[in-house]
């Protein structure tokens, strides 16, 4: 078949979508980046892509709160185009400002659709944190992953996060407890740097094909990029490149 076609969305202040594009293209893919404007003006369509990226950054300054113009603008100007997206089986994944996005168009965690059940806030330390941090991927040890992007990841994971607001805070009690019984919860933190509520790192929708993520796996799918790999040794890719692979090999396998 031919490569699976992927979106990487930006607007202003977007500053990791060459990265993001060039990790699903190393994992077999045909990335294009696309202006949200675009596709608003329809000069772009979602129904000619299989996977819909919204990468990391800084979207029009976090002005009011990280993420929420563009969620915005998502939620008002693509919002049918997103559910049929969605709804026909397609992928989507947010990294940081990404998740942030999905998170404030209520997409993310999607337990009542369209309702804003969860939101990422200031870090605990109240400041910006740049930093490698250690992952756990939840649930691989009873072989119950819900999220298709994680399939056969192994249970720890190193990437590097880097955000000012990536705490992440569920509604309430009742949408921690849905997104524990739906095993929604794809990543912890194992050092919890942020101060997110039970460790949580990244979640997926009910459906398991969309991911939010705050670290950032597409600064780690190459060895070399490991900070310290020169003293444990070089590996043929990265941690986060798996993430990738895994989007790429679904939409070829169901689409």
């Amino acid at each position: 078949m031919k490569k699976p076609k992927v979106i990487v969305l930006r607007t202003a202040g977007t500053n990791c979508d060459n990265e993001t594009a060039c990790a699903f293209r190393m994992a077999g893919g045909d990335a294009e980046l696309v202006h949200i404007n675009e596709l608003a003006r329809q000069e772009k369509s979602l129904k000619d892509f299989q996977i819909l990226a919204i990468p990391g950054g800084f979207t029009y300054g976090d002005d009011i709160a990280s993420g929420k113009i563009l969620a915005n603008e998502i939620k008002y100007k693509l919002n049918e185009d997103l559910k049929n997206f969605i709804n026909s089986g397609k992928l989507v994944i947010g990294i940081c400002n990404g998740f942030q996005v999905l998170v404030k168009a209520g997409i993310l965690p999607g337990i009542n659709a369209g309702s804003i059940e969860a939101t990422l806030s200031f870090n605990d330390s109240g400041s910006f944190i740049d930093k490698w941090t250690l992952l756990r991927v939840t649930g691989h040890e009873l072989r119950v992953t819900k999220c298709v992007w994680t399939r056969g990841i192994p249970g720890d994971i190193y990437l590097p996060i880097a955000h000012g607001e990536g705490k992440f805070i569920p509604r309430d009690k009742t949408v921690l407890s849905q997104l524990k019984k739906n095993n929604q919860i794809v990543f912890k933190y194992a050092d919890n740097p942020n101060g997110s509520i039970d460790d949580i790192a990244g979640i997926c929708d009910t459906t398991g094909r969309v991911l939010g993520m705050m670290p950032h796996p597409e600064r780690h799918v190459l060895g070399t990029q490991h900070p310290r790999w020169t003293r444990e040794g070089l590996k043929e890719r990265g941690d986060g490149f798996a993430i990738f692979k895994n989007g790429i090999d679904y939409i070829k396998e169901k689409l």
